[in-house]
């Protein structure tokens, strides 16, 4: 799978949460947070579609697209690349860093505590 662009991940974040959609509602969901202008929404989503990251099929006049990764295959992909090339392979490393850099609710570190008794516990 290549690698997608933080601009392609952004597009991928929002055909992840609203499923399919047309180039106007995904440039209308960006632009709520940012001005993108609906030709650079377009032309991104095209070179996707060439690089295998997005399917596009037609209905009528519009084009609707969805994406052909998971959210879950990217994260691992994008966490497997960062954990060797700036972590050294060290999976402590880089939940030390994460959780030190960022502001953790209590419900996070409880969620994350379940994740780690439940690792300890297959490991026994």
């Amino acid at each position: 799978m290549k690698k997608p662009t933080d601009s392609e991940l952004e597009i991928l974040q929002v055909l992840w949460d609203d499923g399919e959609s047309t180039v106007r509602a995904v440039n209308e969901k960006l632009s709520e947070s940012r001005h993108v202008g609906y030709t650079t929404t377009l032309k991104l989503m095209q070179i996707m579609t060439e690089k295998g990251l997005l399917a596009r099929r037609k209905e009528g006049k519009t084009h609707i697209y969805s994406p052909t990764v998971s959210k879950s295959s990217t994260q691992q992909q994008l966490l497997s690349k960062l954990l060797h090339s700036a972590f050294d392979g060290s999976a402590s490393s880089l939940v030390i860093q994460a959780l030190g850099n960022s502001k953790s609710s209590k419900k996070e570190l409880d969620e994350i505590r379940e994740f780690l008794n439940e690792l300890d516990k297959k490991k026994r």
